[in-house]
């Protein structure tokens, strides 16, 4: 379903250009769950925008192949790539609160990719396929979140809100950039258990993208590990845990917080 040969990217906002990603290559198939994993400025999030079509900027440049779905996306024009964005691509980023708009309620904001992708729904089709959305990511009352601004919910509700308004459209891939970092670990795992639940039932990919290792080995079936923009091996989750091939891999790994037994 997607395939990223040869990705590179480079910014020129200063006075030389750098080098943010450098010919990353991925594969990810059908109801496939991939991890990225790597520390914060390690190119991940970026690759996962250019995937999703979101680096269209006059400073950056970027080259290789992204090929979703048999369509060539870095390539396509913008009225192309905005029939794909939200309808067959769904994102979710890293803080709801930042990405939600403060101004509109929450039945808004999940039906704005119907407005735009299915204008042929009426209102009160599309008020019903809201609250479907909402029931099926675990949000209680969905009638009353419906009416509700993104203030007066709480972070876990509001990414909940942002992948009942990813999944909307029931697309074939869902990018979850980082969408546990601002939630507490119990949070954290209510979310994962969420996406995997939809991955199964709705048979949707997910690029699941990650600094935290450790999620990452609890949801996904292969991962890759970046490094300063840089690949720095790709494979299945348990062989990358039980025997990493490389020496930045085990330091992730061992970077891993350990429950030790307490001395009596």
């Amino acid at each position: 379903m997607l395939e990223v040969k040869n990705l590179n990217i480079e910014f020129h906002d200063h006075d030389a250009p750098e080098h943010i990603v450098r010919n990353i290559n991925m594969t990810l198939k059908y109801g496939e769950i991939l991890g990225i994993v790597g520390e914060s400025g390690s190119g991940k999030s970026m690759t996962a925008m250019a995937i999703a079509g979101l680096l269209r900027r006059h400073d950056v440049t970027t080259s290789g192949e992204i090929i979703f779905d048999k369509k060539e996306l870095l390539s396509a024009k913008r009225s192309e790539l905005r029939k794909i964005q939200g309808n067959d691509i769904g994102v979710i980023f890293q803080e709801p609160m930042t990405s939600l708009n403060p101004t509109k309620r929450i039945g808004w904001q999940v039906e704005e990719s119907l407005k735009i992708h299915k204008p042929e729904i009426g209102k009160a089709e599309r008020y019903k396929l809201v609250i479907e959305s909402l029931k099926n990511v675990e949000l209680d009352n969905p009638e009353l979140i419906y009416k509700k601004y993104p203030h007066e919910l709480s972070g876990g509700m509001r990414q909940r809100v942002m992948i009942a308004a990813a999944m909307i459209c029931a697309p074939k891939l869902l990018i979850a950039d980082e969408p546990t970092t601002a939630l507490d670990v119990t949070i954290q795992l209510q979310i994962v258990k969420l996406l995997q639940r939809l991955n199964r039932e709705q048979k949707t990919s997910i690029l699941f993208i990650s600094h935290d290792l450790s999620l990452v080995k609890s949801i996904c079936g292969r991962i890759l590990v970046m490094h300063d923009g840089e690949e720095v091996e790709e494979g299945v989750a348990d062989e990358i845990f039980n025997n990493p091939r490389q020496e930045y891999t085990r330091e992730l790994i061992n970077a891993i917080p350990k429950l030790e037994k307490p001395k009596l």
